[in-house]
């Protein structure tokens, strides 16, 4: 592709005056991307979670041994080496491969907390915001309730009332999680609620359900994917905490809250039974603390072009 070509579709994605609204989105789209490629950290978390998607993909590919089933007389407790990169646990079964199958789990409960918890919040938020008077004093008296207590105090409630299993830990988890998905979405909603925009919709008809729907919610998107993204590291160590209490995954399944779990007595002598696991975590958390925070510059309207 010539120079000058790729010049021409330059200029097009950074018109001041688009011709169409997919010509806007995608100008929009170009240059945010061009304020978070910008950022390297925000980068290298982009490709972690690209990583661990992978991983979580191909995990039967890349997975040496069973996650779930070991050598209990002849490879108990080994070393990292050449055989068993990240060594055995006590059950005689390779760590890496628990931690390699590890990834789809914790993919599954931040993908489905994401998925309850955001669309909770972001309504509670905006009908909030847009109704005002006695609606929004109960609603967000009710997110005051959920915001009073730690969440992983009140997740843990929630399982133990719910019973233990990965299921009702996602469940307790995203209960957990929506309030302040609802504080920011009813900030964005006071913001625009009285703007000449939202005034000549109303104008035309439109009634309260759709405004809300079709055209504050929208208004509400981007600072909820940059919370959400955010907030994914403290989803993962919360269901890693209960994990480690015997309240989330159940055994055998390789989920790395766990995998710390069985392998804290063995934290002395044989330290990467916990440490690979923990390390994954790690660098997990670290991984969406990167992008959310890279998200959050390339979304915020009220940066300039770089």
């Amino acid at each position: 592709m010539s120079v000058e070509v790729i010049q021409s579709r330059r200029d097009w994605l950074l018109s001041e005056r688009p011709a169409s609204r997919m010509q806007a989105r995608l100008g929009r789209a170009y240059v945010a991307w061009r304020r978070f490629s910008a950022n390297r950290l925000a980068f290298l978390g982009l490709l972690i979670i690209i990583a661990l998607l992978v991983v979580a993909a191909f995990a039967d590919v890349l997975a040496p041994y069973s996650p779930t089933f070991g050598d209990l007389k002849g490879s108990r407790l080994l070393a990292p080496s050449a055989e068993h990169w990240f060594g055995t646990d006590d059950l005689g079964r390779d760590i890496l491969s628990r931690v390699i199958f590890g990834s789809r789990w914790t993919l599954y409960v931040v993908i489905l907390v994401a998925v309850i918890a955001a669309p909770i919040g972001l309504l509670v938020g905006t009908v909030a915001g847009y109704a005002g008077g006695w609606i929004d004093a109960i609603l967000m008296r009710i997110t005051d309730i959920f915001l009073a207590f730690p969440k992983l105090i009140l997740a843990l409630a929630f399982v133990a009332a719910l019973g233990p299993g990965i299921e009702n830990a996602v469940l307790a988890i995203a209960i957990t999680s929506w309030p302040p998905y609802a504080r920011i979405a009813r900030a964005e909603t006071l913001t625009v609620r009285n703007s000449d925009y939202i005034k000549a919709v109303q104008l035309m008809g439109a009634s309260p359900f759709r405004i809300v729907l079709r055209h504050i919610m929208p208004l509400c998107i981007s600072s909820l994917i940059v919370r959400v993204t955010l907030d994914m590291a403290g989803i993962i160590l919360t269901a890693a905490g209960l994990g480690f209490l015997g309240l989330g995954a159940q055994p055998p399944l390789p989920e790395w809250g766990a995998m710390i779990a069985s392998g804290r007595r063995f934290v002395l002598d044989q330290w990467w039974v916990a440490g690979a696991p923990g390390f994954a975590i790690l660098i997990v958390s670290l991984g969406f603390n990167l992008l959310g925070d890279g998200l959050r510059d390339a979304l915020d309207p009220r940066s300039g072009d770089q």
